[in-house]
């Protein structure tokens, strides 16, 4: 299959958006807790998409075989992939947890020949592991020391296989409903009531000062991952999950340069350089696997 420019640029693209995302959550939890974050951030996104489906969605989408599969992604991603991941970072650390996050892209590959039939060129399977390997390497080297359970790692994996499994129904859903908005509009409003019963049976609701100013950072996150999410699923309409995913992954690549550049929080050091080499290199053998392909 030969994947076209538009494509590649999209998944890039929303990398990036992502990347900003995380930057403005790091902003919001100065003056917030995760779960509420969390909450917020769901919120936005399908609010954001409300807001803009007058202008985008037709009244077919409805009753596609799409949006039932779409709905059927709702019920697990974001909200139990996210708090699957902060259950991870509480009993391995943010490090560990950070790591084995990152083979989602692993997954995805493996799902996207399973469920999609895609072939993986040996170019995409080199760059997808240069992703990988890059991603790992700036959290490599800490202490190997194991205080945690073995069934912990349940945790981080199960994030990321629930991820890529969400790829893999999105692409499959825009088969029969081919609009990203409504993919991501649909996903993040059942996960959006999801997260706001898991809270409220908690208790959370209560608690949270929703009038306080800090908190508007975790709703700046929620529309840039709306922007995110929207260009990826638009990647995903035209273009197997085994080539856009990794693409979406280098995330962390951008969360680095942006810290650098505009929020002054990061310090380079030869494994971040080591990372942004490696990365580079995994995207451009993705691009090169997607054309040849």
């Amino acid at each position: 299959m030969i994947v076209d420019g538009l494509a590649l640029a999209q998944s890039l693209a929303a990398s990036v958006f992502f990347a900003v995302g995380i930057q403005f959550l790091n902003l919001g939890l100065r003056h917030g807790d995760s779960r509420t974050g969390t909450l917020i951030d769901i919120g936005t996104t399908a609010v954001f998409y409300w807001l803009l489906s007058p202008i985008f969605l037709e009244r077919e989408l409805w009753s596609s075989t799409g949006f039932w599969i779409f709905v059927a992604v709702g019920l697990f991603r974001p909200v139990i992939s996210a708090n699957l991941a902060l259950v991870a970072v509480r009993h391995l650390g943010p490090t560990l947890a950070a790591t084995l996050t990152s083979t989602t892209p692993l997954f995805a590959a493996v799902l996207g020949v399973v469920l999609l039939g895609e072939i993986l060129t040996p170019a995409i399977i080199l760059g997808t592991a240069a992703v990988v390997l890059g991603t790992i390497l700036p959290m490599a080297g800490g202490k190997s020391t194991r205080s945690w359970p073995l069934w912990a790692l349940a945790f981080p994996l199960g994030a990321a296989g629930l991820r890529s499994l969400a790829h893999a129904l999105i692409r499959m859903g825009l088969a029969f409903a081919p609009e990203p908005l409504f993919a991501g509009l649909v996903a993040y409003s059942v996960s959006f009531v999801m997260a706001l019963a898991l809270q409220g049976w908690r208790g959370d609701l209560g608690r949270v000062d929703w009038f306080r100013p800090g908190l508007l950072w975790f709703a700046a996150a929620g529309i840039m991952h709306g922007l995110a999410v929207w260009t990826m699923n638009a990647a995903l309409a035209t273009t197997p999950v085994s080539i856009v995913v990794p693409l979406v992954s280098t995330t962390p690549l951008f969360t680095l340069l942006l810290g650098l550049l505009l929020f002054r929080r990061e310090i380079i050091t030869w494994r971040q350089v080591t990372m942004v080499v490696i990365v580079v290199a995994g995207v451009i053998l993705i691009a090169a696997g997607g054309q040849s392909g």
